[in-house]
């Protein structure tokens, strides 16, 4: 006999809840992953402690728990929430592992330092921008936004378990990490040494790409800590480019190049 769904008022989902809080979440390392491309990610990722779905979707996941529809509004901070929700141990990895193959996953010639980006959209976008690019690894340093907001997660479509994501709270200690890996380090701001249209010899090196905060862009230490500030060109009468529209484009300049040179 099939079990009844549990419903909004099952202490075991008023708890889960409370995961909507970045200080659970950090307390008790889970958070929820919301959606299908976020749980099919996190399920080969294998980080997944727990299955939540509505009765309708009970079919298409195996051992998950069912919720009614009620329930699953509360689980997710979607307004119109899909149906299956995971329950997710930590997936972020400490700098050291980055750059050091021994301890943690290969690494590779392109990574993406996003420091001070605030806005969980941008940072999930650059998150899948970067695994479409074929990059190794992100960074979120500084005062970025909690990789595990619903918004990151979501906003990456189920990247977030496809490459390692290290947080690091000190953005010259990221930067460090890189060079030490034997990478690159581009700041990408608007008043550049370079641009986008004529770097390739740049570019086809090994790089990490370092995005600034949205409103107010990279620091001037951090750009004193780069190799090199390249700007992307705008050719019409735009002031600026959006952070994740801007990190598409370096990224897969990189890409190109690394993949001209074979390198």
């Amino acid at each position: 006999m099939t079990p009844a769904p549990l419903s909004p008022s099952n202490a075991r989902l008023k708890e889960l809840r409370k995961l909507s809080r970045r200080s659970v979440r950090t307390e008790r390392r889970l958070f929820l992953a919301d959606g299908p491309k976020a749980v099919e990610g996190a399920l080969a990722a294998g980080c997944v402690e727990e299955l939540f779905v509505v009765p309708a979707l009970a079919g298409e996941y195996a051992d998950a728990t069912l919720v009614s529809p009620e329930a699953m509004q509360g689980l997710s901070d979607s307004v119109s929430p899909a149906g299956v929700v995971a329950l997710c141990r930590f997936i972020d990895l400490p700098v050291s592992a980055l750059r050091d193959p021994a301890s943690g996953p290969p690494t590779s010639g392109l990574w993406a330092i996003c420091a001070d980006v605030r806005d969980p959209g941008n940072a999930g976008t650059v998150i899948r921008c970067a695994d479409a690019a074929g990059a190794a690894a992100v960074i979120l340093a500084g005062d970025s936004v909690d990789l595990y907001n619903p918004k990151t997660i979501r906003a990456s479509v189920g990247s977030a378990f496809h490459l390692p994501i290290a947080i690091e709270r000190d953005p010259l200690a990221a930067i460090a990490a890189a060079k030490q890996a034997g990478l690159t380090v581009l700041a990408a701001d608007m008043n550049g040494d370079a641009d986008l249209f004529t770097a390739d010899e740049l570019l086809a090196r090994p790089t990490a790409w370092l995005m600034g905060n949205e409103a107010w862009g990279i620091p001037e230490e951090l750009k004193a800590a780069a190799d090199s500030i390249v700007s992307i060109p705008i050719f019409g009468k735009a002031e600026s480019l959006n952070l994740s529209t801007a990190a598409a484009l370096c990224l897969y300049a990189s890409a190109r190049a690394h993949r001209r040179s074979g390198t």
